[in-house]
């Protein structure tokens, strides 16, 4: 027994039982002769041929192809020139099943990678809430006890105008950043290349941030051997922004009395850099969410080892080397440190 056969086989069959039973029974009933057997086996064949063929065409297989037509136009909206090579020489209903069944697996993938993206959005409006309330709440309180009084006590005062200032400053800080990450998200800023020296540019950075790590005693450091010049290929003040983000965590994160070191490494095409502390470290499980946005390792710990920051900064380092077309990447052992490396295009002259 043939599994699933194609209407064609079908109409053949049911054609040829028929007239077999016909002749069969003109046969029996009176004598003809083997020239009319044959004519009338072959009338029969061909008229039932017919008539189920066009029974299954006109009935069943037009009410298929309308399913096939649906099922493409939600797909891929383009089923006029495939459709039209459908024939009953084919098997329209297994196709039609094995169109369901793909038909149901996408839209299952759809509908998964719609349910993420909900709790993707939920999560981010729900951080985003979180994070301007603070610095908003702070603001107010700060500015209606000034109004009821407080404006008039100079031991009060200023502090309290400085504080709100802080606040503002932060909120501002955290609008920026949010509008950072859109426009690197939409492609809509435009990467001004150019060549510079990356180490030079890291040393200018520590020399920056030199304070905040002598307030836990942390020493900056480029690693022996690396301290000469690394020529890239990248956008100048979008790469500073990574190096930036990338030393603060070092320093935020490191151990008091350790070291933030800046490494680099020649990978035939692109420079290596690495931003590395040698601090607590991070669990692994925490390691695929690290670059999200306002992703916390510790949520009970709040900024109070760094004096700030938007909780944007990991996301937008991620942006920013992938709108360069390279790639970022972070591994910790809990107790020794975190390294952050990231590759760039390198540029003439190394």
């Amino acid at each position: 027994m043939i599994r699933n056969p194609k209407p064609i086989y079908i109409t053949l069959f049911v054609s040829f039982v028929l007239s077999i039973l016909v002749s069969t029974c003109l046969l029996l009933v009176e004598k003809i002769s083997l020239a009319t057997l044959l004519l009338t086996f072959v009338l029969i064949f061909v008229f039932s041929f017919l008539l189920f063929f066009y029974s299954l065409e006109y009935f069943i297989y037009r009410k298929i192809k309308l399913i096939y037509k649906t099922i493409h136009s939600l797909k891929t909206q383009k089923y006029d020139a495939k459709l039209s090579n459908y024939s009953l020489l084919n098997d329209p209903i297994t196709n039609m099943n094995k169109e369901v069944i793909n038909w149901a697996r996408d839209q299952k993938e759809q509908l998964d990678e719609l349910k993420k993206l909900a709790e993707f959005r939920k999560e981010f409006l729900g951080n985003v809430s979180h994070e301007l309330k603070t610095p908003i709440f702070n603001i107010q309180g700060y500015i209606h006890t000034l109004i009821d009084g407080a404006i008039d006590d100079p031991e009060v005062n200023i502090r309290f105008l400085q504080k709100a200032a802080k606040s503002a400053d932060r909120l501002s800080d955290l609008v920026a950043d949010l509008l950072a990450i859109s426009q690197l998200e939409s492609g809509e800023l435009h990467m001004e290349m150019e060549r510079f020296d990356i180490n030079a540019m890291v040393k200018d950075v520590y020399e920056q941030l030199e304070v905040r790590a002598k307030d836990k005693g942390i020493s900056l450091i480029i690693k022996e051997g690396c301290n000469k010049p690394f020529y890239v290929y990248a956008d100048r003040y979008r790469i500073r922004q990574v190096v930036v983000n990338l030393v603060i965590n070092a320093v935020k994160y490191g151990s008091e009395f350790g070291t933030t070191t800046a490494a680099y490494y020649d990978m035939d095409k692109n420079i290596l850099i690495e931003i590395a502390d040698n601090g607590e470290g991070i669990e692994q499980e925490h390691l695929p969410r690290i670059f999200e946005r306002f992703y916390r390792i510790d949520k009970s710990r709040t900024r109070e080892s760094g004096g700030g920051g938007t909780g944007l900064g990991l996301a937008i380092v991620k942006h920013i080397i992938e709108a360069h077309n390279q790639t970022i990447n972070v591994r910790s052992t809990v107790g020794k440190g975190t390294t952050f490396g990231f590759t760039l295009k390198k540029g003439a002259g190394n």
